[in-house]
């Protein structure tokens, strides 16, 4: 495709020649093809600006209609418009060009989540302000000082300052001999002082290879060796590192880490959550000496401009981040590892919807490089792909340092239920903690240790609702209730922001004051523990409480030199943390994630469960776990309690393979969404009459998603379900081909869907 706008005579522009160049070059005058970072159908045709030369990969300033967009060079131009028609790209950017991995990339995610190619671009040049070239940096050095030059005794510490001959900048210069700018200037002026220029800074130092880590017993030594040999054989490969929580499975993937910076190569990690980062990075600098590039959503705008350029440029050799840090436009990428690679938040769910566990391996598999997978409780899909021989498998099966897994009991809540708790006000608050958590928590704090009791529900109360009609305050633009938080005084709903404060009087009945907090969210939990245990230090960590990596960073280093006693937390502090003294872990609700009609909801509930309870007793003390539930029948609480995790997935593996759920189906959901519901409805009726009927697939729906209506919009799905050999992608372009969704509805696909909200 090609840009049917007049030509552009070429303007002036910041982008430059770059290097390295490819073997493949477009002269000047020559139709080349670029890819814009839109939503837009293909490439578009351009002509190279005169005295310039261009290459695939090659980042550009391209015109189209009034604006000037950050581009890519494709390939050769289609040729099916008249060169007349065609607008000259404005020149090139001082960056290296885009690696042909890279591009490769971009066209492989495109075509299997159904994106335009434009669009997964946009998330590779995510940092356009890296593209400008680093301001100079500019120093002063001493000179030959004219024999007539008045000395000063304010120009003599300058010039004292200088007399080694080191090139300082000016504010070190002027801080070191204690004087003014203005004196600096002068010094200049009558030519004591020259301003020379510095190389450019260097942010990300190189990691060393060569550090001592901690000695690793004999099986993370294997597992350590083993992986060093796939980086040596410098071919594309996928292993599971399988082990317990706390047997040291990151110590093991720091040695490949070591073994890729050996031979030159980068070095990307994918965490799945920011607050991981904090004590990752931590132990990541004990091992290498410095602290490698970071790359998640929280970076500010000058780190982000800062890491991206040094990825593109080679400079920084070790990268670690969530999902998106995968688009970077690595120069030498040579090893991925994906930890916790069964997290549901490496998938992305807006804009381009795309799993980043699977795409990091098609990133390895393009690159010809190896991939890491590590995990405790590894999904199922990468289970079945270890069974079938396409991914190697290392396990370490026990703690390290010789700590025990903790004793799981389970607490049945229909049998021993929670008693009420009498506050010195006379009121009897409901309590959440049956006796015998109660009863753990107070052995634990008599004996010095600490306590995690997890709750994975934000907020004060999951619901509120008025006391004399049973009105339920729910949000005006979802389907969903209101959230109280009580320490902000607000209602809040999860899924689109909205917030308002608790109402006076119900919009139903007109009672004053007559709602009610229904149900326990981490707050709850909070206010019974203080009132159980006053004299007890506790701290809360949940998305509400810790808002960046920074702030976990400090929270967790609280845990850790035990400055509290009891932590509550969601599921950010179920997985990657070491805190030496917790020994008792309390799970509230351990049902909670097993309803609703989630194909992945037993294997997530029980990854997260098992997670959680492997905080407990991973130093000398030994830990203890009490899971509260009202279904101890249930496979998830049973393979719990018996610390049998395979069992568990094999009979979740056999369960997917009898009701041909993935990974022995495929799967594809079509959401579409708009503000009017009639409209809405009345184009779904289209898409349902286009289902081919000799697909060789089946298609469900459409139906309400349970969300129905989303920040306003009503939403219905489709789901499409087809054997594992058939191409996915091919049957949904056959069926939705010529669908255009009129006005404001919205049509968006799903390969391979996670959330079935």
């Amino acid at each position: 495709m090609a840009d049917s706008h007049a030509s552009a005579a070429p303007k002036a522009s910041s982008a430059q020649r770059s290097e390295p160049r490819t073997s493949e070059e477009f002269s000047a005058g020559a139709r080349v093809g670029v890819l814009l970072p839109l939503p837009l159908a293909g490439v578009y045709d351009y002509l190279v600006p005169e005295e310039t030369s261009l290459s695939p990969g090659d980042i550009v300033e391209a015109p189209l209609g009034k604006r000037v967009l950050t581009a890519v060079v494709w390939g050769a131009g289609a040729g099916d418009v008249a060169e007349s028609k065609l607008k000259t790209l404005l020149g090139r950017f001082a960056v290296p060009p885009l690696p042909e991995a890279e591009r490769r990339f971009i066209d492989w995610v495109a075509d299997y989540t159904l994106a335009p190619p434009g669009a997964v671009l946009r998330m590779a040049l995510s940092a356009p302000q890296a593209l400008q070239p680093p301001a100079p940096r500019r120093a002063l050095v001493a000179a030959a000082a004219p024999e007539d030059m008045k000395i000063t005794p304010a120009r003599q510490r300058v010039l004292a300052a200088a007399a080694d001959g080191f090139a300082r900048p000016a504010a070190e210069l002027a801080r070191e001999a204690g004087v003014s700018a203005g004196v600096l200037k002068a010094l200049v002026k009558a030519g004591a002082l020259r301003e020379v220029e510095l190389a450019p800074a260097r942010h990300f130092p190189l990691p060393d290879p060569a550090t001592l880590g901690p000695k690793l017993s004999k099986a993370q030594g294997a597992a350590a060796a083993a992986l060093r040999a796939t980086l040596a054989e410098c071919g594309f490969s996928v292993t599971l590192l399988d082990g317990v929580t706390g047997s040291g499975k990151t110590e093991v993937y720091f040695e490949a880490v070591a073994a890729a910076l050996e031979a030159g190569r980068q070095v990307l990690v994918l965490l799945p959550e920011i607050a991981l980062s904090a004590a990752w990075l931590k132990r990541f600098e004990t091992r290498f000496g410095v602290r490698p590039a970071v790359w998640h959503s929280e970076v500010g705008h000058a780190e982000r401009k800062r890491a991206w350029r040094a990825v593109a440029e080679g400079e920084a050799r070790v990268v670690v981040g969530a999902r998106s840090a995968l688009f970077l436009p690595y120069a030498e990428l040579g090893l991925i590892v994906v930890d916790e690679e069964h997290e549901a938040a490496f998938k992305q769910e807006d804009g381009v919807i795309y799993q980043a566990r699977d795409m990091a391996v098609v990133r390895a598999k393009l690159g010809a490089f190896p991939i890491v997978l590590v995990s405790a409780t590894p999904s199922l899909e990468t289970l079945v792909n270890v069974e079938a021989g396409r991914y190697g498998h290392l396990e370490l099966p026990e703690r390290h340092g010789g700590a025990l897994q903790p004793a799981v009991e389970l607490v049945d809540l229909r049998r021993v239920q929670p008693e009420k708790i009498a506050l010195a006000s006379g009121e009897k608050l409901q309590s959440w903690l049956s006796p015998p958590l109660r009863q753990a928590i107070s052995e634990t704090l008599a004996a010095g240790e600490q306590g995690l009791l997890f709750l994975n529900r934000r907020g004060y109360a999951p619901l509120t609702l008025c006391r004399a009609c049973g009105h339920r305050l729910q949000c005006p633009s979802c389907t969903a209730w209101l959230v109280e938080h009580r320490l902000t005084g607000r209602l809040q709903c999860h899924h689109c922001g909205f917030a308002a404060p608790l109402p006076k009087v119900c919009p139903g009945c007109e009672a004053a004051d007559s709602f009610a907090a229904c149900g326990p969210g981490v707050e709850r939990l909070e206010e019974e523990l203080r009132a159980l245990y006053p004299e007890a230090r506790i701290g809360v960590m949940s998305s509400d409480s810790i808002t960046g990596p920074a702030m976990a960073e400090r929270f967790l280093a609280a845990v850790q030199n035990h400055e509290l006693d009891l932590v509550i937390g969601t599921q950010i502090i179920a997985k990657g943390h070491h805190f030496p003294m917790l020994t008792l872990v309390g799970v509230v609700d351990g049902d909670l994630g097993l309803a609703g009609g989630d194909l992945r909801a037993s294997e997530r509930t029980y990854q997260l469960l098992h997670q959680v309870a492997g905080r407990a007793g991973r130093a000398e003390r030994p830990g203890k776990v009490l899971l509260q539930t009202t279904d101890p029948a249930n496979p998830v609480m049973q393979a719990l309690a018996a610390g049998d995790r395979d069992a568990f997935f094999r009979r979740e593996i056999e369960a997917r393979k009898e009701h041909r759920n993935p990974p022995f189906a495929r799967l594809a959901a079509v959401i579409v969404s708009g503000p009017d519901a009639d409209a809405l409805d009345a184009f779904c009726g289209r898409i349902t009459k286009a289902v081919p009927r000799d697909g060789g697939f089946e298609v469900h729906g459409p139906a309400p998603a349970p969300l129905a209506v989303l920040r306003g919009r009503h939403r219905r799905r489709f789901l499409l379900r087809c054997r594992r050999e058939l191409h996915i992608q091919t049957l949904l372009r056959r069926w939705l081909a010529g669908l255009r969704p009129p006005g404001a509805i919205r049509l968006q696909i799903d390969v391979d869907p996670y959330s079935f909200m």
